[in-house]
């Protein structure tokens, strides 16, 4: 059997590529040594700009329907309450979706896997990548399917989401600098009572233990975060719900009525070598993993996905030149290593062993953060960094000029009507203002939609600039942005990177 893209991996990320793909009308198989889909909540949080990436693909409605949306979070030090910070409308004016969601994975996988039948695509379950080869031209993969026969596969590429310990990773022969944090975690999904279950995040800090409360789509569950004690770390092989830092519980009136799932882990820090080799690319957790600081981990896989599908679909298509997938390393490694050392940092003070560590921890930490989270602007800062709105790609090859605050390789500022023509997954210019003629005539003879939005004052205030040409790519980020609106500026970005339109490219129009 031969494919365009072979996804190796049908956790989030890979669910994710293949909704793109398949939404722009790529040829992809993809499979998964498991039997079933994950019946555990592992990762919970999902992120402004991921549901700002599912709408372009109509399933944000149904994730946020799904799920609970986060409004407050909550720190606690040594059994007090030090600190608050309601998001309430923080976000406000800077998406269509001002909040964070939770929604466990397995939940959240389901609703992915059901988009994709429905869309005619079903996971290969029980079937595993034994090795592939690239050929040059294309990837021969040999796979051993459920009842033990093999098979050969032909892919123009593949992609690798196999998590951590990844075989296509593995097989590229790519390192995966990184370490390991010393306690041992444990994650439990609870129904419990008390004062904190209230529908917000709670972080409590001790000396010794550390324990995060997340609240549940039900008002009776949560999903607890937390330190297993030392002492039954050095003594126990297999461990369970007696061996967890109990003391924190009292402190802060949890009361546990029953434990429907607990497990315990060590926390990681990883990020690979390389992103890409040749035909083969890395994506999610085969490419970098980290602490859960911030509800990072899975978002930043789905947008590994999303970035690395358009950039698949422009080449297989013929619409971009190979040397465009060059890009999704350069564009999605430096993000990756700057959260890890971000998360890093929070992370090890949060939870080291370390006398100063013990001391910011809770003597610094209360003095210190609840002014913090009074600020609006320090709010507004923590909603865009965690929200993943800030990520940009200024430095990129395929990023190019300024106008007004906006960049090239920005995401596009939302400005309540403008996200609606990103639903085409395709190239298109905007103009907020008027558009001179020279740029209509220069999009109707490359076939790119041109979006014309009537010129308000919000618009200014979210860095845009009247009558400024805005070359918008298939995910939603600023290609170009040219002040002086020119047509040679346009005409000479795509010429230069052999970006080629299909001629069926919709026409645009003027947005009221």
């Amino acid at each position: 059997m031969t494919t365009d893209v072979l996804v190796v991996g049908a956790g989030p990320t890979g669910l994710a590529i293949a909704l793109w793909l398949t939404a722009l009308g790529v040829r992809m198989r993809m499979i998964d040594k498991t039997t079933e889909p994950g019946t555990t909540s592992r990762a919970l949080a999902v992120q402004v700009r991921t549901l700002e990436l599912y709408d372009h693909i109509g399933l944000a409605r149904d994730v946020v329907e799904r799920g609970r949306r986060f409004v407050a979070a909550n720190l606690w030090v040594r059994g007090t309450k030090a600190g608050h910070v309601a998001f309430g409308d923080v976000g406000t004016g800077l998406s269509p979706f001002p909040y964070a969601l939770i929604l466990p994975q397995d939940e959240h996988e389901r609703v992915l896997i059901a988009e994709l039948a429905a869309r005619g695509v079903e996971v290969e379950r029980g079937t595993t990548l034994i090795d592939f080869e690239d050929r040059g031209d294309h990837v021969s993969a040999r796979l051993r399917r459920a009842d033990g026969t093999e098979e050969n596969c032909g892919a123009a590429y593949v992609a690798g989401c196999d998590g951590a310990h990844s075989i296509v990773r593995e097989i590229l022969g790519v390192g995966f600098p990184g370490g390991t944090y010393e306690h041992l975690f444990y994650v439990a999904d609870v129904e419990a009572s008390g004062a904190v279950m209230d529908g917000e995040l709670h972080v409590a800090l001790d000396d010794a233990d550390f324990l995060a409360v997340f609240p549940m789509k039900s008002a009776r569950d949560a999903r607890l975060v937390g330190t297993v004690r030392s002492e039954a770390e050095r003594q126990r092989d297999e461990l369970g719900w007696d061996d967890v830092s109990a003391g924190v519980f009292a402190r802060l009136g949890i009361d546990v009525h029953r434990v429907n799932w607990f497990s315990t882990y060590h926390v990681h820090h990883r990020v690979a070598d390389r992103f890409g080799k040749g035909r083969a690319f890395l994506l999610g957790d085969a490419a970098h993993i980290h602490s859960p600081v911030g509800g990072q981990g899975m978002n930043t896989g789905i947008g590994d996905a999303v970035n690395l599908a358009w950039k698949l679909a422009a080449v297989l298509q013929h619409q971009a030149p190979p040397a465009v997938l060059e890009t999704y390393e350069s564009e999605r490694i430096g993000f990756a290593r700057r959260l890890v050392a971000t998360t890093d940092r929070a992370f090890t003070l949060v939870t080291s062993r370390g006398r100063l560590a013990r001391v910011v921890r809770v003597h610094v930490v209360r003095r210190v953060l609840p002014g913090l989270f009074r600020s609006r602007l320090v709010r507004r800062l923590m909603f865009r960094t965690v929200s993943q709105t800030r990520v940009r790609y200024r430095e990129s090859a395929l990023s190019a000029g300024r106008a007004g605050a906006v960049h090239g390789g920005d995401r596009l500022p939302w400005v309540g009507d403008n996200f609606g023509p990103l639903t085409s997954l395709a190239w298109q210019a905007h103009v907020y203002g008027e558009p001179s003629g020279e740029v209509q005539r220069a999009c109707a003879s490359r076939g790119l939609a041109l979006h014309v939005f009537p010129w308000r004052r919000p618009m200014r205030r979210a860095g845009l600039a009247r009558d400024a040409l805005y070359l918008i790519r298939p995910d939603g980020y600023v290609a170009l942005a040219d002040r002086g609106s020119s047509a040679d500026a346009l005409e000479r970005y795509l010429d230069t990177r052999g970006i080629r339109l299909p001629p069926a490219a919709a026409n645009g129009g003027r947005v009221a």
